[in-house]
């Protein structure tokens, strides 16, 4: 295969993979995040690898880019952190207690009632992801799942999911980052 016929092959299946997020999905989630930000509640995003520099990236977004390129800009800001940047407390839950432990020891500290919690995760069956899932809903947060490979646990527990329809890592993770920056830049512009 030569690298034009990969390219456009890849590129045609990421269209298709795009086209098809379902828009009413976007929306309630959208209005799960604004109801959030509207009422000063936390919100948490959680990943692995590739998922959690796309978590890391949607906090980013969120907590800065939302008040423009500068920053500047005179409005309400979010209260959004990525769970997945403390190296030493990530390590020590993982070494002292269990990897799967990672995000939901973490959240015990910080989650509450009315929070949003973001889960990615390409499978959807990560266990660290479904801990940290379990808990939110325990504490009556609000939980959101993107997916792909049919969804998975995630799609099954979270209360709002967006489950990309492909069982390729790299463009259900394109479109995972293609949401987070639909996401911030919706409330950019407001």
């Amino acid at each position: 295969m030569t690298i034009e016929s990969f390219t456009a092959d890849y590129l045609d299946a990421l269209k298709a993979d795009i086209d098809a997020i379902p828009m009413g999905d976007v929306k309630a989630i959208v209005e799960t995040i604004n109801d959030a930000w509207q009422n000063d509640k936390q919100i948490f995003v959680i990943g692995n690898g590739g998922s959690a520099a796309t978590a890391a990236h949607f906090v980013c977004d969120l907590a800065k880019g939302t008040l423009g390129h500068k920053g500047d800009a005179k409005k309400r800001r979010f209260k959004a952190m990525t769970l997945a940047d403390n190296v030493s407390l990530t390590t020590a839950w993982a070494n002292d207690t269990s990897y799967d432990n990672i995000f939901s020891e973490q959240l015990a500290n910080f989650v509450n009632e009315g929070d949003v919690v973001i889960g990615i995760s390409a499978s959807g069956e990560s266990p660290n992801i479904i801990k940290a899932i379990e808990l939110a809903n325990e504490r009556g947060a609000r939980t959101i799942g993107f997916c792909g490979f049919g969804g998975g646990r995630l799609q099954q527990l979270a209360h709002q999911h967006i489950t990309v329809d492909s069982d390729h890592y790299g463009r259900v993770e394109d479109v995972h980052l293609v949401l987070a920056h639909l996401i911030c830049y919706y409330f950019q512009q407001l």
